[in-house]
């Protein structure tokens, strides 16, 4: 019986978690990759929700390249249950293909955006009379090297 897309789970390749491959994901037992799964989710998830003070202070670029690696942690936590070998194989299954195409293109989409609108504001100031100058000079002052 097929639930929640589990189909391309055969009963002779053992549930999702099976402990006797010893490959399922870097010989760790049930105990070390539930550890595994649920602090990479909740540090990607805390990542992604803190990013949005990024968002709220108009800082696009921070915003995108964290939300980016948030999500992107709590992808792999995934793969602390079934491995990463068989992770990439269910996600291009025909049941989960299109759902992992639109989310890994929207993690490329949510970065091209927000350098889109860097690049945006970078042109912006060229129309001001000394713009860029004065925010090389802030940003300049802000990041001593």
């Amino acid at each position: 019986m097929a639930i929640w897309g589990m189909s391309s789970i055969s009963p002779e390749s053992g549930d999702v978690m099976d402990d006797t491959n010893p490959i399922s994901c870097f010989t760790l037992n049930r105990t070390q990759r539930l550890y595994g799964f649920g602090i990479c989710f909740i540090v990607g998830f805390l990542i992604s929700i803190l990013s949005t003070l990024a968002l709220a202070t108009a800082q696009l670029t921070t915003f995108a390249v964290f939300f980016t690696l948030g999500n992107i942690i709590s992808l792999f936590s995934t793969s602390f249950l079934i491995g990463p070998g068989k992770q990439i194989k269910t996600m291009f299954a025909p049941v989960r293909m299109v759902a992992s195409i639109v989310f890994i293109a929207m993690i490329f989409a949510t970065l091209i955006v927000a350098f889109t609108f860097l690049a945006l504001f970078w042109y912006s100031a060229s129309y001001i009379p000394y713009g860029r100058a004065a925010i090389k000079k802030v940003v300049g002052s802000c990041i001593e090297v």
